[in-house]
């Protein structure tokens, strides 16, 4: 099944969790969007502050091994990436959240030879991140604008 991210709802959804992410902590109380089936983040009273994400630069495609952008990152930068072709993760590697940063739009594959017969959705360039993909993510593809 093809779908392609975001939607305006999720646009928004995205934006509002980047702008609470990268927000100092002592810069006010931010709340997160959430999904169905999510739990709520915790509030300002008792919380702790939201990570902050760092070293995912322009014309970087960043992956992390663990939803909520943790565990292991690996960074692919757009100059070394080969446009509208299969780039697997090494064997074995998988990520569950990215951050897109190359300025064009990045599909991402469960499948390890981005064969459409697995789950795969395509995420715009434009500072993309999605904290937690619907599967695990093996392979990608960095289209043309």
């Amino acid at each position: 099944m093809r779908t392609t991210m975001p939607t305006a709802a999720t646009t928004v959804a995205i934006a509002a969790l980047a702008a609470a992410i990268l927000t100092p902590a002592h810069a006010g109380a931010a709340t997160l969007p959430t999904h169905a089936g999510a739990a709520a983040p915790p509030t300002r009273a008792g919380a702790t502050a939201p990570p902050r994400l760092t070293g995912c630069g322009p014309g970087e495609l960043c992956l992390w091994e663990k939803a909520g952008f943790k565990g292991v990152r690996q960074t692919f930068e757009l100059s070394d990436i080969d446009i509208e072709s299969c780039v697997a993760l090494p064997e074995g590697g998988s990520a569950e959240a990215l951050a897109n940063r190359t300025g064009r739009p990045v599909t991402v594959y469960q499948s390890a030879e981005c064969a459409e017969t697995g789950e795969f959705n395509t995420y715009p360039g434009s500072g993309t991140w999605a904290p937690e993909s619907p599967y695990r993510v093996r392979a990608f593809k960095v289209w043309e604008s």
